[in-house]
């Protein structure tokens, strides 16, 4: 008995001191890996470009849902006034430029900005007296198909654009936006994906465009917002809570 209660301290001892040697369990906030980030590239003409974009209220709620997302593309010119505290955003948006020029200039682009989701909105800067539908369709798929040579597992959200009421300069854009459900149809695959986003559904030239008619105010630029927003959520790693 004595040995016993003489042993009994030590083995103690050497009991704490195990327990210390232990690594100590994670706190719940530093054991949670984040989300990867997802990179996203706004493509498309001045309706892009502008600070009234959809880029900023877009970017804005995919930030406060906690969403890991980041826009890539080789200018960052303008900033939207509605948002302040944000910096100026990334994106692949040419004034005046057709989905012909994009075509060309998205090989000088893309391989260094790579991007896993590209949201394209393109289809403006024609006139419907040149019957342009049939080479926005050919360079609409010239994109695409380009994109997958250099990142096979890129997602392309393919707009049909939003309305003008410059006519009938862009009267050709409801059937032009018929021939890009086509081509989404037609190129998706589920590997591959190319998702159509109806942009032109529920925007009104009337009350969500500046005074020419064209370009979306920010009333404007929230609803493109939207749209992409509902479109991108099913593609997005779930935010870190």
């Amino acid at each position: 008995m004595k040995f016993a209660t003489s042993l009994f301290p030590l083995l103690l001892s050497a009991a704490i001191s195990a327990l210390t040697l232990l690594p100590m369990p994670l706190s719940a906030a530093e054991g949670e890996a984040k989300p990867p980030e997802v990179t996203l590239m706004p493509l498309g003409d001045s309706i892009t470009e502008i600070p009234a974009s959809y880029r900023y209220p877009l970017m804005h709620r995919l930030r406060e849902e906690g969403y890991r997302v980041r826009y890539v593309g080789s200018k960052t010119s303008y900033k939207n006034p509605e948002f302040p505290e944000m910096e100026k955003l990334a994106h692949e948006g040419y004034g005046g430029k057709t989905v012909q020029f994009l075509a060309e200039q998205i090989r000088k682009s893309y391989p260094k900005h790579p991007a896993d989701i590209i949201l394209l909105h393109a289809g403006h800067n024609q006139f419907a007296d040149q019957q342009p539908i049939p080479g926005v369709i050919a360079a609409t798929r010239d994109i695409i198909t380009y994109v997958r040579s250099v990142n096979p597992k890129v997602t392309v959200l393919l707009a049909q654009v939003i309305p003008a009421g410059k006519l009938p300069k862009y009267s050709y854009i409801p059937e032009l936006n018929q021939e890009l459900a086509k081509l989404a149809t037609e190129l998706d695959r589920p590997e591959q994906r190319v998702i159509l986003v109806n942009q032109a559904d529920g925007f009104d030239w009337r009350t969500d465009t500046v005074k020419d008619l064209v370009h979306p105010n920010p009333e404007g630029g929230r609803k493109m917002a939207a749209k992409w927003y509902e479109a991108l959520v099913p593609l997005l790693p779930p935010p870190a809570k």
